[in-house]
């Protein structure tokens, strides 16, 4: 099995960005972007996929966190996509629903290089910590567009703000930890009548 590993760095006039990933760890992770409860979402997302994750970023807060929120789900995306080896070999295809007390999310991921984002979210609060909850699509749409993932997020219900952000991140991580998974059907071709993805 091949190392299933990437690093991805980039440096824009609002931020820099490294970015690490081993699809096939154990869930360990070191973040940094100065947002706490971001740091908090992708310490999740590291765990629940069972990718070992380090993330760096500087990113120009004193305006505000959507230059970091964004462009980290876009190296995390790069890294994430560079890590899969043009798809090859693995399911392709995955889902998850995830409970947090009364908030349920769903979330279905397709690996297929056509990126798309589905985003049935809403938010009670305008932030949760001092995060603008309007930025959690914009995460989600970054990461999906640079993965080449088509996925579907869905929260069904909820009311808590906290739950809702993070039962995304752990569904988006289920799935992911799902499609991701080597199926020795395929052979170690891409999963495609195509032939390549």
């Amino acid at each position: 099995m091949a190392n299933r590993t990437a690093e991805v760095v980039r440096e824009t006039k609002e931020t820099c960005i490294r970015v690490r990933i081993d699809l096939d760890g154990t869930g360990k992770s070191n973040i940094s972007t100065g947002i706490g409860f971001y740091d908090h979402m992708l310490e999740s997302f590291a765990k629940h996929g069972g990718f070992d994750l380090d993330i760096e970023t500087k990113g120009d807060l004193h305006i505000d966190m959507h230059h970091t929120v964004e462009d980290t789900g876009i190296v995390l995306g790069q890294a994430f996509k560079q890590a899969c080896d043009e798809f090859k070999g693995i399911r392709r295809f995955g889902t998850a629903y995830i409970p947090m007390d009364e908030t349920l999310t769903r979330c279905a991921v397709d690996l297929a290089n056509r990126p798309y984002l589905i985003w049935k979210v809403d938010f009670t609060r305008p932030k949760v910590g001092e995060m603008d909850t309007e930025l959690f699509k914009e995460f989600h749409q970054a990461f999906a567009l640079n993965c080449g993932a088509c996925v579907h997020l869905e929260t069904l219900y909820g009311d808590n703000t906290h739950h809702i952000a993070e039962s995304g991140f752990k569904a988006l991580a289920r799935a992911l930890r799902e499609a991701v998974e080597l199926d020795p059907k395929t052979m170690g071709a891409a999963p495609s009548t195509k032939g390549v993805l």
